[in-house]
Formats: C-alpha cells, structure tokens, sequence
C-alpha cells in the first residue's frame, strides 16, 4: 500500500518521545496525538469527510430512515418522563449534522407538540464539524427552535431531563495496547525507530502498565488475561477514555437516558481468547488495515468499544442498565421492517429508486455490517415503575 506521513506531526510525536525520561509514550498517547493534535492531527488537517467522498461511512448517510427510528424512540422517552418541558436532546458527536436534521424534521412532522418542546444541544470539539453542523440545520435554526452547541464538560450537573445519545463516538477515543508476556500483563508503547527529520519513523516496545486503572478495568469486567485461557502475546485494547466519558455523561444527567450506539462487544466476547490481535482498524479512503504507522494523520484509527465496561462504571455513577442489543434488532422493533415490507407494494418509485432504497434499508440491519452494531441504554432518576417500562427499541421483534 502506497502511504504518506504528515511529517510536521511525526517530527512532533518524536520530540514528545524525545523529552519523556523514558523515550516513550502509551500507544493511547500517540493515538491521541495521531487523531486530535489541534495543528496537524487527522480531525483537524483533514476536515473529515463522511460517506462515499470520505474513509468511512455511518448509517445517516443511508437516508433518513435511521434518524426517523431514533426519533420514534425519543418520542417514548418523552413519554415514560411525563412529557417534561423542555425535553433535551444531547447529541454528542454529531458529524455533518445529518441525524440531527433527519431527527428534527421527522419530528416535527410527525409529533409537533413533542418537537416544540426539544431543546436540542450538539457537544462538537472540532470547529470545522461544527460549522458544518450548522449549515445543514440552517433550516430548523429559523424555524426558533432551540439548538445550541458546548462542550460536555460546561453542561450544567444534573441539570438535563431528557437524553444524551452518541452514533459511532466512543470508537474513536484513544486507547491503550496491552500484552501478555510471561503471564504478566504488560503495556505497549512508542519509541522512534528512525530520528531522520524528514522520515520519522517509529516502532513499539513493552514494559510495565502504565497505570493501576488498566489493572482495576480488567477487575471491572471480571477478565483475566493471565489466566491459561490466553496465548502469550495475546494483545488487545482499553479505552480508559470511554470510563471518564460515561461519568461526566452520568454527572450532566438529572433525569432520562443514555443511548450509546456503536461498534462494539461485550466483555466476554470482546475478549475471547481467539481475538488475540484486539481489534484495532486503521481506515484510508474507505480501505481498512492494521498498521497504525502509516498515513500518520491521514488515516482514521478506531477500536470497537466494550459495553460491558461502559455499563459497569456507569452503576458506580447511578446509572442502571435499561438493555442492549444490537442495531438491526433495535431498528426492526422501531418499525425499520415495516418500512422495508411496503416496498413491495405499489408505488410512485421507479423500480431502480425502489431497489436503491432497499439496498440502504438493508444495509441498516446487515449482520456483517451496521445491523451488528451494540446499542447500549442507561437510565438515570427514574422511577421504578418508569425503569420497567419496556422501549421498544429493545422489544425483541416477532
């Protein structure tokens, strides 16, 4: 594979190695530098592209039908809260702003006392996403309904009613690499291979946990790594991130849920003694690969994120755990299938825009694709009879 290197960001990098006493750096470090170095790092320089012009593409930009679904489980949330006023609405990581929009105009059309009372915030870091967040709900902004944007942190404690609710977010936080050597749990880490200015190169290296929390985690999860079940060299990723989002997450809501849709597993399966290379994906012009060491900072860098950690920690924060299961399944009960079975009756569509329609329905609950996708939901401040009340996303289709 033909490959090139922001050099401005390697030279960085290697001097951040250069200056730590120990000539190293986690891979969460570098991760970190790779995707969101404010100058040079791939969500700055890049200005990501999504759908077909871009690395990757997520379920918005297959129509409208998955907002319109969410949508349909925000109204029942409304609900279960007895209808509060304002409603809030937090997207966290809203891309382009399409599932925003598809939201919004879905439910002003088909629940208008509903959308009169959502409150809509976008916690955005990246400038240029925000910008064009805003272009693309110019609409719904003069229509006077209320959108704002902040960072998570700034959000009030315990000051939202309603939902915060994240598409393909947590995948991208940075995370650490372990190992296991001599039945020990050890850490990767970074130092520079080549220190030749206009070609830094860099190469991984092993010692000691970097922190206690990566031993408290495995704890948190109840997986032993060391134990015979794994390979030596079995290695895998923790996203330490993921925890420290889910409290502030848990400190910002008074009342309401958390809907976490991402790839992902639980633990068990996350960490099956047959996924001994973790699951790390680098992605370049909708190609995906495994060597973090190449289009540094023009490639996106992902790992699947464990639901089973994200539940737990959330406990320790008053959270409960309202279900989980997975995208096609959470589609399918929101009425997705319904959608899909009118298609075979007759219609204004061409039969090419009648098959191109299917084949993005599809592609929604494809097994092998977004349909595998977890769905994670969490409660906060509810009653227990509200806490009984069953979405229906997580109504198992019959």
């Amino acid at each position: 594979m033909d490959y090139e290197n922001n050099q401005n960001l390697c030279n960085f990098i290697a001097q951040k190695i250069i200056e730590n006493p120990d000539h190293r750096i986690t891979f969460a470090d570098y991760m970190d530098w790779v995707l969101y170095h404010p100058e040079y790092g791939y969500y700055t320089v890049n200005q990501p592209q999504f759908g077909a012009a871009g690395d990757f593409v997520t379920s918005p930009y297959l129509g409208s039908d998955f907002g319109e679904m969410l949508a349909e489980q925000f109204f029942q949330m409304w609900e279960i809260l007895d209808y509060p006023n304002p409603f809030t609405l937090v997207e966290m990581g809203a891309g382009q702003g399409l599932l925003a929009s598809d939201i919004l105009f879905y439910l002003k059309k088909q629940y208008p006392e509903f959308y009169s009372k959502i409150n809509y915030i976008i916690c955005e870091k990246s400038a240029f996403l925000k910008q064009q967040q805003q272009k693309q709900l110019k609409n719904q902004l003069n229509l006077n309904l209320s959108i704002q944007w902040c960072d998570l942190e700034t959000l009030q404690n315990e000051g939202i009613k309603g939902c915060f609710f994240s598409n393909e977010l947590v995948d991208a936080f940075p995370v650490h690499q372990v190992i296991v050597q001599n039945r020990q749990l050890q850490e990767i880490y970074i130092t520079v291979d080549s220190e030749d200015s206009t070609d830094v190169k860099f190469k991984e290296t092993i010692g000691e946990l970097s922190t206690k929390n990566l031993t408290d985690y495995f704890k948190l999860i109840e997986i032993d790594l060391c134990s015979p079940a794994y390979v030596e060299g079995y290695r895998t990723e923790v996203n330490l991130i993921a925890l420290d989002w889910i409290k502030t997450v848990a400190s910002k809501l008074n009342q309401g849920f958390i809907l976490t849709i991402d790839y992902g597993y639980l633990a068990q399966r996350y960490y099956l003694p047959s996924r001994c290379e973790g699951t790390l994906q680098c992605y370049y012009q909708h190609r995906h690969h495994n060597d973090p060491y190449i289009n540094i900072g023009k490639q996106d860098l992902t790992a699947h994120i464990n639901f089973t950690a994200l539940d737990r920690y959330g406990e320790h924060y008053n959270l409960h755990s309202q279900g989980f299961t997975q995208q096609a399944l959470f589609l399918m009960a929101l009425g997705l299938g319904d959608r899909i079975a009118t298609l075979s009756q007759p219609s204004e569509y061409s039969i090419s825009e009648v098959l191109q329609r299917r084949d993005c329905l599809h592609s929604l609950i494809d097994p092998m694709g977004l349909g595998n996708f977890g769905v994670l939901l969490q409660s906060k401040g509810l009653s227990l009879s509200q806490q009984q009340i069953s979405l229906k996303g997580f109504n198992i289709p019959v």
